[in-house]
């Protein structure tokens, strides 16, 4: 099963990225994930369900370790098997 997970997290700081939106992103960009596309207001990757949960895991822990108010997430399954 492929899933896409859509996320963000606060609260939000529009001079400079604040350390929860910085770990979060770099914790979806170093997993095995594919698609990902990360921005100022919010961020999508795409993978197999076990990589996207487990980077959905590593994300809230460490966002919320780092100061994240709210981690607002959809997940959704888009297919069947991989790429």
């Amino acid at each position: 099963m492929r899933l896409r997970v859509e996320f963000t997290t606060e609260p939000f700081d529009l001079d400079e990225a604040p350390a929860h939106a910085v770990v979060a992103r770099e914790v979806i960009r170093t997993a095995e994930l594919d698609a990902v596309d990360v921005g100022p207001f919010g961020n999508t990757a795409e993978g197999g369900a076990d990589q996207v949960l487990t980077a959905v895991d590593a994300l809230l822990r460490k966002a919320l370790d780092s100061g994240a108010t709210r981690v607002s997430l959809q997940v959704n399954v888009i297919g069947e098997g991989t790429p």
